[in-house]
């Protein structure tokens, strides 16, 4: 009886175990992917800080000749997500989706200033 009891418990201490590796997984996923879109973020406002004389944008995420931000290919894909971006003159999206699970996303507007609006989407298990 105390076997069994003992194997049990001991089934149940594992179960929690791995419970709490993949939360910490996913929480820790999560954080690195907002630590990359505040590096895009970062990115984007210095190409639209930059002259269109120095390749950058004018004070607008879409340059006077027509071309806009873009990801650089290194920052587009790391071990943490895949990132891309919709952009307009005064803001850019940018959009992230989990490397570990692409129903983790995690969506978020950058403002004028570079800086990252209010309003952070999440969806799968980052909710």
């Amino acid at each position: 009886m105390l076997i069994v009891l003992s194997v049990v418990i001991v089934g149940i201490a594992i179960a929690v175990g791995i419970s709490l590796f993949r939360g910490h997984s996913i929480e820790s996923n999560k954080d690195a992917i907002i630590s990359d879109i505040n590096n895009l973020a970062n990115n984007a406002y210095q190409y639209r800080i930059h002259p269109t004389s120095m390749g950058g944008g004018g004070y607008s995420y879409v340059g006077a000749n027509g071309s806009a931000y873009a990801i650089p290919s290194q920052l587009k894909s790391n071990e943490n997500g895949t990132y891309s971006v919709n952009v307009s003159a005064q803001q850019v999206i940018v959009s992230a989706i989990s490397a570990q699970d692409p129903s983790n996303t995690i969506t978020v507007t950058i403002d004028s200033n570079g800086r990252p609006t209010g309003i952070w989407s999440y969806t799968g298990d980052f909710l």
